[in-house]
């Protein structure tokens, strides 16, 4: 990448105070042919590694949590009843020694597993998926029926300050169905040293309190004290672990972090957008109409949204030009 590629666009270039900000991002491809040319030649993928990573990473599913419901039963009651609101996520943010950060969301779905597992998994998700520039290449390595592991590169799109561009991104997916699980794990080496995660994706009795003060134990036991009108949702765990091959100091990692963390908002919010379509209702509370109280939310969880980076960085420029005005001359 050159400097002149930010200026196909016919933008004038970053203001002066960016340019040390643009000159580190600039230099991080060559630096990367240096230090990990040696991890291009190891071998991309290993199944014993990612069933062994697999099973770690869903060791805390808790057991009985799929059903045997019937997905075109669940999408009648759903546009029968369509009615439902979706709430802001409930994010938290750590940031393990050495990575960008760890990205722990939670979040309802109103809509089965099953459904919400055939958007996450769909070879042409990338209509729902507006991150999504393109899927470059995709390519099934193991089937087993219910349990699929998949190669995938896809170019996502990213955004910095007035710019904005596409990187590649090599995952392979561990999807299973039978427990509604989908792992995902960094197949080459590039940009990333680390990029994985987990989807999991568990029932949810939308309309238990119909069945007060008797609480369902069993799908069959929630459908009879429902009269057979029991909606079955979904709710949603996303584990997902960033770590740079090149990790920049501050305040160049908070504004990565920031824009990791704006990406994914911006999937929940198409997944959830994605749902309400499913459901063809007009009565739903999006997540977008919501977007202020989720605003509100990831602050609360330490992410720093562009704004706050900014008058960061600018509280420390302020500091640091006072302290350099009291020293004696």
């Amino acid at each position: 990448m050159k400097a002149s590629d930010f200026q196909e666009s016919g933008r004038s270039g970053p203001p002066p105070l960016f340019r040390p900000a643009i000159d580190f991002l600039l230099q991080i491809p060559l630096r990367l042919q240096n230090c990990l040319k040696s991890k291009f030649k190891e071998p991309a993928f290993s199944f014993r590694k990612l069933d062994a990573e697999s099973s770690s990473l869903s060791k805390e599913k808790r057991p009985g949590t799929t059903l045997n419901v019937s997905l075109e039963q669940q999408l009648q009651r759903w546009h029968d009843n369509p009615y439902w609101i979706d709430q802001p996520p409930e994010i938290k943010v750590t940031v393990p020694e050495g990575s960008l950060c760890s990205l722990n969301v939670r979040f309802k779905i109103g809509l089965p597993p099953d459904a919400v597992y055939n958007i996450v998994i769909d070879p042409e998700n990338k209509r729902v998926f507006k991150n999504i520039k393109e899927v470059i290449s995709r390519r099934v390595l193991l089937d087993e029926g219910l349990r699929q592991v998949v190669e995938v590169e896809q170019a996502a799109i990213w955004r910095f300050l007035w710019f904005s561009g596409t990187i590649s991104v090599h995952v392979l997916v561990d999807q299973n169905r039978a427990d509604h699980s989908v792992i995902f794990k960094q197949g080459k080496a590039g940009f990333m040293r680390r990029f994985e995660g987990c989807w999991k994706l568990e029932p949810l009795f939308v309309d238990e309190q119909s069945c007060h003060p008797h609480k369902p134990v069993s799908f069959a036991d929630y459908d009879s004290c429902t009269e057979g009108k029991g909606r079955v949702g979904t709710l949603v765990n996303l584990e997902q672990l960033v770590e740079p091959a090149l990790l920049p100091p501050p305040p160049f990692s908070w504004y990565l972090r920031g824009i990791t963390t704006k990406t994914t908002e911006m999937l929940i919010t198409d997944l959830l957008a994605e749902t309400a379509r499913i459901r063809g209702n007009n009565r739903t509370l999006s997540f977008t109409e919501e977007r202020g109280k989720c605003n509100g939310l990831f602050k609360e969880n330490g992410i720093l949204e562009v704004d706050d980076i900014k008058s960061r960085w600018k509280r420390r420029r302020s500091h640091r030009e006072r302290r350099n005005l009291s020293k004696p001359l």
